[in-house]
């Protein structure tokens, strides 16, 4: 499959890049994409939600009435459960919500997206650029230009770029990742994805 290199601006640069078939070009697994992606959003709960259970909660140890003789359940304890300011039966406790994935299942998700993208042309290929100072309105205009302000875009880049990063931090509906970090969640997640011509040999050592 060969694309059409864009630069910045939006123009065509005159030149085409090659997509190796074994990346760009599978049939899209739905069930591993489905996969990695509830592994992804599973990974990003924190997991802190905590309730106090009947032996955490501070209150007077006395027997709150008699054992027998008063008709109702016997009751023991105003930390009980059952009781208005007791502890919680059965709370959430902190837990890792992290689930496993096999690494090749993980590589053909990821292929499957990148090969999802270039089949529906939501897969550009644009020149290598990076900033020397951290501006906003510098990748905004990169934005303006390649025609995707206020949609749901990602920007791939060869290295990871400290500059480029934070330079598109506040730029609404746009991420940025290095060719080693793109993940299955963040290809579907974007209407457009722009590769940058040095991330494609990378992604090509990756796989």
């Amino acid at each position: 499959m060969k694309l059409e290199v864009f630069n910045i601006q939006g123009e065509k640069t005159g030149r085409s890049v090659e997509l190796p078939a074994d990346i760009f070009g599978v049939e899209t697994n739905e069930h591993a994409v489905y996969l990695a992606v509830k592994a992804y959003l599973a990974a990003q709960r924190q997991g802190t939600h905590k309730t106090k259970e009947k032996g955490e909660i501070t209150a007077s140890t006395r027997k709150i009435k008699k054992q027998k003789g008063t008709g109702t359940a016997r009751a023991g304890s105003v930390k009980s459960g059952t009781m208005r300011g007791g502890g919680r039966m059965f709370g959430p406790k902190p837990r890792n919500y992290r689930q496993k994935l096999n690494k090749k299942v993980s590589r053909l998700a990821r292929k499957s997206a990148l090969s999802d993208k270039a089949a529906n042309g939501g897969l550009v290929i644009i020149e290598d650029f990076s900033f020397d100072a951290p501006k906003t309105k510098s990748f905004t205009n990169i934005v303006s230009g390649l025609g995707v302000a206020g949609k749901k875009s990602l920007f791939v880049t060869a290295e990871h770029e400290r500059e480029v990063y934070l330079s598109a931090r506040n730029v609404q509906k746009v991420a940025v990742a290095s060719a080693s970090d793109i993940n299955t969640y963040q290809i579907m997640n974007a209407n457009t994805v722009f590769l940058s011509e040095g991330s494609i040999e990378k992604i090509k050592a990756t796989f």
